[in-house]
């Protein structure tokens, strides 16, 4: 409308006014449609044009609003609700509890790694002792080797003065104890080496995978309580002790985000249409008007534009797909921000907005060449945001009497 009055300024009204002050003519309703004819073909035709300059080159759209993000509160493991420790619509924040699952299972998984540890320090104590006394052994068996080795030598001596007095059979006995001796020195020996070997490799590897037991299963046990990622507010949270929650099946509720990019308050997501997609770019200056905070404009910023057409997407399937079904016009996704600080102040998550983008008239095509372009690009520019702030004014009304 707007644009229409706009244009009959120049077009219509002219036209009327020299029909009727000029050549004296008498118009009625019923011969103004010929005599005017001039004046409302023109007035049409303009207003036809300006609207298309007008929503090209600073394009607006109804589709946006403030997009956030919901947590489903579930633990990574189902299972039966043991302890409550929040209530619906609670403000919680990072690391707080939520609620606890039945650990009885986790528990005894934790209580065996433990006592599986405590049997493989016993063991090493063990071992140890072991060691000892197979070092004991070795001295002892190395003493006797000794003795019986140097008796041995003594006779042999003896044997080699030719002198009869040690038989055969007395050498053969002596050389068989140095045999048998010498062996319990090796004996001792390996038992040693055995005893090192549990000690410093096989109950130390034993004992490490016991503890890598153990913290998984206090892993385990860790998650039965589920735990606030961020800080926000809890909804449709109606747990009860004893409900049965499944991470694929059923969460315990939803935790809101109070704060950063994922919790609806800073930012705006608005689908323009395909036609503005060679128009926009990042640093574009916008404004929108939510319904949550009526009779306001919030300038904004283009800070993203996703590079594809969200009704392109395809996904493999057994259906093989007919380019007529699938491809439905679609908007290009754009994300704004505030362009100053607490310009979201007051707009609840998940609102509707209207939001106008304004192209710059040094970026208009053609204006490095002609400054008629940036008179044009710039007054366009303030009617779309006369437009915006009318639909501002009447959207309260609109919403509340007549829809």
């Amino acid at each position: 409308m707007l644009a229409l009055l706009l244009c009959s300024l120049i077009t219509f009204f002219p036209d009327y006014f020299y029909r009727t002050r000029i050549q004296r003519k008498t118009i009625s309703i019923y011969t103004g449609w010929y005599e005017l004819r001039w004046g409302i073909a023109s007035c049409l035709v303009l207003s036809v044009a300006l609207l298309t300059l007008l929503f090209y080159f600073h394009p607006a759209t109804s589709n946006a609003g403030t997009v956030f993000r919901a947590l489903a509160m579930m633990p990574e493991g189902g299972g039966r609700v043991d302890e409550i420790f929040i209530e619906n619509n609670q403000q919680v924040q990072a690391g707080d509890p939520l609620f606890s699952l039945l650990d009885s299972t986790q528990s005894a998984a934790v209580n065996s790694a433990r006592s599986q540890i405590a049997q493989i320090d016993s063991a090493i104590e063990q071992a140890k002792a072991q060691r000892q006394a197979a070092e004991a052994t070795l001295k002892q068996a190395q003493s006797a080797l000794e003795q019986s080795q140097s008796e041995l030598d003594k006779k042999q001596r003896i044997v080699n003065k030719d002198q009869k007095l040690i038989s055969d059979l007395e050498m053969e006995r002596l050389a068989s104890r140095v045999e048998s001796n010498a062996a319990a020195v090796d004996a001792a020996k390996a038992n040693i080496a055995a005893a090192t070997a549990q000690i410093e490799k096989v109950l130390p590897s034993q004992r490490a995978s016991a503890q890598r037991a153990l913290e998984q299963s206090e892993v385990e046990l860790g998650k039965t309580v589920v735990y606030a990622g961020v800080d926000g507010t809890v909804s449709q949270f109606f747990l009860q002790k004893g409900d049965m929650v499944n991470p694929a099946l059923r969460p315990a509720g939803v935790l809101i985000p109070s704060e950063g990019p994922e919790s609806g308050t800073t930012r705006v997501v608005a689908g323009f249409n395909q036609l503005a997609a060679d128009v926009l770019y990042e640093g574009m200056i916008a404004e929108a008007s939510c319904l949550s905070k009526p009779f306001a404009i919030t300038p904004m910023v283009v800070t993203r534009i996703v590079p594809v057409i969200a009704a392109g997407q395809l996904k493999p399937s057994d259906t093989l797909i007919d380019a007529k079904d699938r491809f439905q016009p679609g908007t290009v996704t754009v994300t704004l921000e505030p362009l100053y600080e607490g310009g979201m102040d007051g707009i609840l998550p998940g609102t509707k907005c209207v939001v106008n983008a304004y192209t710059a008239s040094a970026t208009a095509p053609g204006a490095e060449d002609s400054p008629v372009v940036h008179a044009v690009a710039d007054g366009v520019a303030i009617i779309a945001a006369v437009m915006l702030r009318i639909k501002t004014l009447i959207l309260p009304v609109q919403m509340l009497v007549f829809g």
